[in-house]
């Protein structure tokens, strides 16, 4: 993206995928993969957070 707005991966002009190793997600780090989606114009993305026992979680 052109404009600063750095995703972590974007697979196959599909998927967003933004990576975070936090405590806790907060409304930022939705509304930053919300700002990347609407950028893009894709329609998906995966917000994962490596802090947690489960990445299911």
């Amino acid at each position: 993206m052109e404009i600063g707005f750095r995703a972590d991966f974007i697979i196959e002009n599909k998927v967003i995928i933004e990576l975070k190793s936090v405590e806790a997600l907060s409304s930022i780090h939705y509304k930053q993969l919300l700002t990347y989606l609407k950028i893009t114009g894709l329609r998906l993305g995966l917000l994962i957070n490596f802090n947690e026992k489960l990445i299911k979680n």
